[in-house]
């Protein structure tokens, strides 16, 4: 029982709540996910079990798609709909002005974390410390905004204006944090009414299931092999099987950047990636 679940998380749960509903559906503790949804959130959460476990870092890496629906005019503590209201404002835009701003967030920028988030600082969660009202300074990160674009009309409601953007980002940003930069950079506060992932990496919404089939059982796990099906693949003799279940050294004689190498009966043994100190070898990665 190695692979993932792809699942369609409802609003209100935690990641870990739909980790702990599958790990007793399938009478598993070894299950994790692959990037944390908010309760507020809903779309896809990956969930590794078993030696798919050792993907994580893999699959966290890749790019993530989101549709989100922006408020401008309120801002709250936690920059979305579920936190306390620090501020209000009339706004007046123009479709013209939001998507000229929309468009110079494309690109790498330095992003501040929320407030509210789990990221650790001097060992305790930056959560820990706004609900303490600890002062912290709060980090800061690279990001990449690949794609950001409005997908629905603005609205004008009580002086505040809505609006849906879809967006591919790269790991660690938060869309929280990049709608109080859009707000800031149209001169006025913004937050995050809601929130779907709808894609990440190669996995979609398509692709997933529903939380009533998660906890009816009513699902397929994805193996291993196939969620590294875009990877160079190689099926190796019995003579290098154990060499690779060792983790030994091996020439590389492929010269790319990642390698996954499957026994004859096709069962993946190990991802290999070329060694620093010696370029005409390569090393185990991730052993299954």
């Amino acid at each position: 029982m190695d692979g993932i679940i792809i699942v369609d998380k409802e609003k209100d749960y935690t990641s870990r709540d739909v980790v702990n509903i599958a790990s007793k559906v399938l009478h598993t503790k070894k299950i994790g996910h692959t990037g944390t949804l908010d309760p507020i959130a809903t779309g896809v959460l990956i969930l590794v079990i078993g030696k798919a476990t050792k993907l994580v870092e893999y699959l966290t890496a890749k790019e993530k798609e989101y549709i989100a629906k922006i408020c401008l005019g309120v801002e709250t503590d936690t920059l979305d709909a579920t936190g306390t209201i620090l501020k209000k404002e009339v706004v007046s835009l123009t479709k013209e002005k939001i998507d000229k701003v929309l468009a110079t967030m494309i690109g790498s920028y330095e992003q501040e974390v929320p407030k509210y988030a789990a990221v650790k600082v001097n060992g305790k969660k930056l959560y820990e410390y706004a609900r303490n009202n600890e002062e912290v300074v709060l980090p800061k990160r690279m990001v990449t905004i690949s794609s950001l674009e409005r997908i629905s009309d603005v609205e004008v409601i009580d002086g505040n204006i809505y609006f849906e953007i879809k967006t591919t980002v790269s790991k660690g940003t938060y869309i929280r944090s990049l709608i109080r930069d859009i707000a800031n950079k149209l001169d006025t506060v913004g937050m995050m009414c809601e929130l779907q992932r709808t894609k990440q990496g190669n996995f979609s919404l398509a692709q997933s299931i529903s939380m009533e089939q998660l906890k009816e059982h009513h699902f397929t796990i994805i193996p291993i092999k196939e969620v590294l099906k875009d990877m160079d693949t190689v099926i190796i003799e019995e003579t290098l099987e154990q060499k690779i279940k060792n983790g030994s050294l091996l020439p590389d004689l492929y010269h790319k950047p990642k390698i996954l190498f499957l026994s004859k009966e096709g069962t993946p043994l190990a991802i290999y990636k070329p060694y620093d100190k010696n370029k005409t070898l390569i090393k185990p990665d991730i052993m299954f």
